[in-house]
């Protein structure tokens, strides 16, 4: 990398961190704000599934161990969120199901996606799992109702899946390879998800890795690079050591290199052939509404949280309330901002339809961002569009996962249910968590 794209990405990572220090100044309801929709605008539903068997030691997301009867009780209220969201007159033409294990109770899970295809206008359903979910028994109860399964795989090689304790959970480099062989082909779009620059990991690794997933032929390859927060540091150094040197941008350039003969979906994700189902909703759908403990929603510029406790979920629910307790909100500038990464994210950027949907000037409005894209040679302009380069989508890549690993922090302090007591606002930015208590447990029913 030259001087001035090793500056434009540490300006990118300060200004994504001034960003989230602004937008996260949470304010905590006291009662469920209300969403209504908008006659002109197209949402997208995500569904959250807070459960799973194990937990992996590099992982933040909103997980709970799985408990059947627990599970069985949350996909029930699950239901009747999306019967109350029904009546206040949204309709959605895209889920996705994200966890969490989302397949971890696949009764229950196809109750649940019957009843959003009866209810919304949904053309397509792309669902999250991890290897021991892929049973083509399982896999054919959802045909005509999952379009793209994403699995979970991280990588190939024995002695990393054994650092990263997924040897014994999960198999063998040769027993999952043999999970996904029998699974491909039932649902239309099966995705492979590895991860890069795990410490200590080798070149010759990463493209075992990478030629592994291309002989299984999947439709989708998705590489991410390992997200390394405050709150997964430690776990991680514990489980897989501690990196002296930095490869990610080597690594990611191999991978580009490796899978150059594929369709690139967005800076991260590769397929055989181009569709619209790809891992990263947020690039095709600025606004979204979440339903599920801990799930998140993105209306006209806020960002709602729903509750993470289950019993706070489950009396909301029952209230025949939306089950949000706080809210963000992002001033126009914010919100251009993430939209921009978010589609540019994808490659491309039409700046007239950009500027009708957002009611914005774009080159106006980020000249200072769009001057240093350009002088670092992350974007360019042809015609009405923006395009990443080969740096751009690197320099993406590095931003999402800041806003990815910021969104960490929320999570965490959304976990702790003392820490929100008796409080009106929560500046999520400036709280110390304690990373040995920021993943949730067992979660304990009210007696």
């Amino acid at each position: 990398m030259n001087f001035f794209q090793n500056l434009a990405l540490k300006y990118s990572h300060n200004m994504m961190e001034k960003s989230l220090r602004q937008g996260f100044n949470i304010e905590l309801l006291k009662t469920p704000k209300e969403k209504l929709p908008q006659n002109h605008k197209q949402y997208m539903l995500y569904m959250h599934i807070p459960f799973c068997h194990t937990f992996c030691p590099y992982c933040s997301f909103h997980k709970y161990y799985y408990n059947e009867n627990l599970a069985k009780a949350y996909f029930e209220n699950l239901r009747k969120e999306i019967q109350i969201i029904k009546e206040q007159g949204f309709d959605f033409t895209s889920l996705y199901v994200g966890g969490g294990t989302t397949l971890i109770n696949e009764e229950e899970l196809l109750k649940t996606l019957e009843l959003c295809k009866k209810l919304f206008s949904i053309k397509e359903i792309s669902c999250e799992s991890d290897p021991n979910h892929i049973k083509p028994e399982k896999l054919i109860l959802f045909k005509g109702l999952i379009d793209r399964l994403s699995c979970g795989i991280q990588s190939f090689d024995d002695n990393i899946l054994k650092k990263i304790s997924r040897y014994n959970k999960f198999g063998s480099s040769k027993e999952l390879q043999e999970k996904i062989s029998k699974a491909l082909g039932i649902l239309p779009i099966f995705s492979i998800d590895l991860i890069f620059n795990f410490p200590g990991q080798t070149k010759e690794q990463l493209l075992n890795d990478l030629e592994i997933a291309k002989n299984l032929t999947p439709q989708q390859i998705t590489t991410y690079p390992l997200m390394k927060s405050n709150l997964t540091k430690d776990n991680i150094a514990k489980s897989l050591g501690i990196s002296f040197k930095d490869n990610e941008f080597e690594f990611y350039k191999i991978i580009r290199e490796s899978l150059k003969n594929y369709v690139q979906n967005n800076s991260w994700s590769f397929s055989l052939q181009k569709n619209s189902l790809n891992d990263e909703y947020v690039s095709s759908h600025h606004e979204y509404l979440g339903i599920g403990s801990g799930a998140f929603s993105f209306l006209e510029g806020e960002l709602l949280i729903n509750a993470f406790n289950l019993n706070d979920y489950a009396k909301l629910i029952k209230e025949q309330r939306n089950a949000n307790i706080a809210k963000a909100y992002f001033n126009k500038k914010e919100i251009i901002k993430y939209v921009f990464l978010t589609e540019i994210f994808a490659g491309k950027i039409e700046i007239n339809k950009f500027n009708k949907t957002l009611n914005c000037n774009l080159e106006k409005d980020l000249f200072i961002e769009l001057l240093g894209l350009k002088l670092s040679k992350a974007i360019y302009k042809e015609n009405d569009s923006f395009y990443s380069t080969d740096f751009g989508k690197y320099l993406f890549v590095v931003l999402m996962k800041d806003f990815y690993t910021g969104m960490d922090l929320v999570r965490a302090v959304f976990r702790d249910d003392e820490r929100l007591k008796n409080k009106n606002f929560i500046d999520v930015m400036k709280e110390n968590i304690d990373p040995l208590n920021s993943t949730s447990m067992e979660f304990k029913t009210e007696q």
